[in-house]
């Protein structure tokens, strides 16, 4: 991965882990104030998705009628794409046992 990606991909996740403090809006400074106004936002999302992308994350949105959930995963190759759903296919359908051995 080229360096200037790398540093990129620490900026991130030091603003995600920024992002994620729970600190009250009284006690909150003014630096993570504007961090929140930036990026708690659907632009701000669309930022953050674009960022994972550079690091060969995919980001899955789901919505929950009040509330949303977000998964975040490496980028698969073709095959282990395949590998991946097959596994999830034999262990969700009817045969689907605690031990996965036992198919």
């Amino acid at each position: 991965m080229h360096p200037d990606t790398t540093h990129r991909g620490r900026l991130l996740y030091t603003a995600l882990g920024f992002l994620g403090l729970d600190v009250p809006p009284s006690a909150m400074p003014p630096e993570l104030r504007a961090l929140h106004a930036w990026l708690d936002t659907w632009h701000g999302i669309g930022l953050i998705t674009q960022g994972l992308a550079r690091q060969d994350r995919d980001l899955s949105l789901t919505r929950y009628r009040d509330r949303w959930g977000a998964i975040c995963q490496p980028v698969p190759d073709a095959v282990g794409a395949v590998q991946q759903a097959a596994f999830q296919a034999l262990h969700r359908g009817r045969n689907w046992r605690a031990d996965p051995w036992a198919l």
